[in-house]
């Protein structure tokens, strides 16, 4: 019988309410983690509020040329409407940023989570875990902000007539941005859950193949699901998502054991 999947001496099982209160320790340090990360991101609010304000800025400025003159430039505003809401829109960046800070430690939690349940060989793609988990979550939130917000921003912004004014609370913009931000990050760890759930046998490269229609539909719903109301946002996550979904075959394959390989090749 192989002797990997048994425990080495000294390590012993844990049971039901060892893993729930290990997972609430993990739970604990993520969170003082995003803390800490928000308490730095506080100090730098108003740089980070004109680098989430900036595809609103270039949105506006395409539609004012769209229009061949300023008009809709200079009356685009972005305006709070309560006496708090500009210290709490401040406070929400923060947060907002700090999760982006800490995401790697976060990452690094959650694998150390699911570590005890997997093959002692397993565990050295820790480093590897953390840096792909990390790459594709910022890969999709940069895709959101440079591409996505931008260009739907512009859609959205070009309903605009001489008597139909865009000046949006910028506590419903920054929801905005930072819920898609979250979305597309988010949605781009589809390779990493692929190879996590290949790993435990859950999924299996042939399974993920035979479904390609079902999955491709399904995309298509949750990127109705996911983004405003507007054919390009909707798009804009379903192409890249398509995309991440053939990728994840290909991982979900070299995530395979080596036994499975073996025994699907004889």
């Amino acid at each position: 019988m192989s002797t990997e999947n048994v425990p080495k001496s000294g390590e012993k099982e844990m049971s039901f309410l060892e893993h729930l209160e290990e997972l609430r320790w993990r739970l604990v340090r993520s969170i003082v983690a995003v803390l800490a990360g928000s308490v730095i991101a506080f100090i730098f609010k108003e740089q980070i509020l004109e680098f989430l304000i900036y595809p609103f800025n270039e949105a506006a400025s395409m539609v004012a040329e769209d229009a061949g003159n300023g008009i809709v430039a200079s009356n685009t505003k972005l305006i709070y409407l309560a006496p708090t809401e500009a210290f709490m829109v401040y406070i929400k960046l923060a947060v907002f940023a700090g999760l982006f800070i800490a995401s790697p430690y976060v990452f690094y939690q959650l694998w150390k989570f699911i570590a005890p349940g997997l093959l002692e060989k397993e565990k050295r793609y820790v480093p590897y875990f953390v840096f792909f988990s990390t790459f594709f979550f910022m890969a999709g939130a940069f895709f959101c902000y440079f591409v996505v917000i931008k260009y739907g921003l512009h859609f959205l912004l070009s309903f605009q007539t001489e008597t139909l004014e865009a000046n949006f609370a910028i506590r419903e913009y920054l929801k905005f941005v930072t819920l898609m931000i979250l979305t597309f990050g988010i949605v781009f760890e589809m390779p990493i859950l692929s190879w996590f759930l290949t790993r435990v046998g859950i999924l299996t490269p042939k399974f993920i193949r035979e479904k390609r229609r079902f999955g491709i539909v399904g995309i298509f719903i949750v990127a109705a699901i996911l983004t405003p109301p507007d054919p390009f946002s909707q798009i804009a996550l379903a192409i890249p998502l398509i995309a991440l979904y053939e990728i994840s075959i290909w991982v979900s394959r070299a995530a395979l054991p080596k036994d499975t390989l073996n025994e699907k090749s004889s």
